[in-house]
């Protein structure tokens, strides 16, 4: 997952749960730290948040094969310890009978 992706997700999670204290507990925490709703820095948060959740609708549309692909290919297991090389037995073709 890129960055761009990783912080528009964790500004959507911030969203979600600035909206859930709103709706259990009537507290805007964002309102709370930044100097009110109407407050320059408020209105910032608040359209950065909405920017991230309009980005992330792009993550439903994403095919399964082109996440699946990438993380296949980040990943290389290694078998080896740390003494000696071990043989890969993913490889082997000798059947076990």
């Amino acid at each position: 997952m890129n960055t761009l992706k990783r912080v528009a997700l964790a500004l959507t999670i911030i969203g979600g749960i600035n909206w859930g204290l709103i709706g259990f507990f009537q507290f805007d925490l964002v309102a709370a730290m930044f100097g009110g709703q109407d407050s320059l820095l408020s209105r910032v948060i608040y359209s950065l948040v909405g920017i991230s959740s309009l980005y992330c609708l792009t993550l439903l549309f994403e095919s399964d094969e082109e996440t699946d692909t990438a993380s296949v290919e980040s990943r290389s297991l290694n078998y080896g310890t740390e003494f000696s090389e071990d043989t890969d037995i993913s490889t082997t073709t000798e059947d076990k009978e």
